[in-house]
């Protein structure tokens, strides 16, 4: 008898298994299409298709398409140029006056005219950054740093520290900025700018403690907090690797709000004659000295004023931008 022919794939098993049912054809061929997607080249490269986006990557893509942040960074990072080396764009001494020149409109080399003491109020106005953003700079950070961490601390352990901590922020909130600046600064007779920020601290870090308080107590309620706790995980490495890097968002919002707020506040002291003192170049003073002299030189008070306003409202804008970019609600 002859031999019966055999079909040529029931010789590989591999093939057999498949074609013994159609149910396995499908599932294989399902795990091939699989690794095929798997492997296929993404945006950047081979790889994944998509990498996973962060919170904070979104941010900077939203803020670099964002002309209002541009525009803000830009005006700001003028006026860290210019406070750190002023000499680049006024080349006279802040402090050199001519008593002949006195009240004096525009000249060449003298595009803003001369104060009340003949002193250039171009270089006056370039100088006088310096202090303001220096003022602006270090109370945010300080308020920033103090708050953050009573408040996180507050929000994290709760119990006693808590309800002693948030007493105490609603004694502070209930001192006026400037009646306080008033009382405690007007005691002090240094020039420098340090007595200023301390001032700024101490009255500023109960704003910026509520706000980190809330955002740890909201963060460690969250899913992968639980799970590093039943892991074991200590409450230094929870609150430090796991709930800060999720809380931060808001305090740096208002941190970058608020510094503005301070620059602007260090010119009301100063024009109150309680903040910054001669012979340090500040805004406020130049506005205070300025302030009689408004009808017949109003030039002496609208370049310096000019310039707190656009440095205070590139802050505001800066800070808006930053808070549009990092508010997961709108997106």
């Amino acid at each position: 008898m002859p031999e019966p022919q055999q079909n040529p794939h029931f010789d590989d098993p591999g093939h057999s298994a498949v074609a013994a049912t159609g149910a396995g054809g499908a599932a294989n061929l399902a795990m091939a299409e699989g690794e095929t997607l798997e492997k296929a080249p993404g945006p950047d490269g081979p790889g994944p298709a998509a990498r996973p986006r962060s919170l904070w990557s979104d941010a900077w893509r939203d803020l670099r398409r964002n002309p209002v942040f541009i525009v803000s960074a830009l005006v700001i990072l003028f006026l860290v140029v210019i406070s750190l080396w002023p000499s680049l764009i006024a080349s006279g001494n802040p402090q050199s006056c001519d008593l002949a020149k006195a009240q004096e409109g525009s000249r060449p080399g003298h595009p803003f005219g001369f104060n009340g003491q003949g002193c250039d109020v171009y270089t006056r106005t370039v100088y006088g950054a310096r202090a303001s953003v220096t003022v602006g700079v270090c109370a945010t950070l300080g308020v920033a740093l103090f708050g953050s961490v009573l408040g996180g601390l507050a929000g994290f352990f709760g119990g006693a520290w808590d309800a002693v901590l948030s007493r105490l922020t609603d004694v502070f909130f209930g001192i006026p900025v400037v009646l306080g600046g008033l009382v405690l600064l007007s005691v002090i007779t240094s020039s420098t700018v340090w007595p200023v920020v301390g001032f700024m601290v101490l009255l500023g870090w109960p704003q910026i403690s509520r706000i980190a308080r809330g955002s740890v107590i909201t963060a460690k309620q969250n899913d992968y907090v639980q799970a590093a706790r039943a892991l074991g995980a200590s409450s230094s490495r929870m609150l430090l690797r796991h709930i800060a890097p999720n809380a931060v968002a808001p305090v740096i919002v208002v941190a970058t709000i608020a510094l503005g707020t301070y620059i602007s506040l260090e010119a009301t002291l100063s024009f109150l004659g309680v903040g910054l003192k001669p012979p340090t170049v500040s805004w406020g003073i130049d506005i205070s000295s300025a302030s009689p002299y408004i009808r017949n030189a109003p030039h002496m008070l609208l370049w310096p004023a000019g310039a707190l306003a656009i440095t205070v409202l590139a802050f505001i804008m800066l800070g808006d931008a930053v808070r549009d970019a990092l508010d997961p609600k709108l997106r």
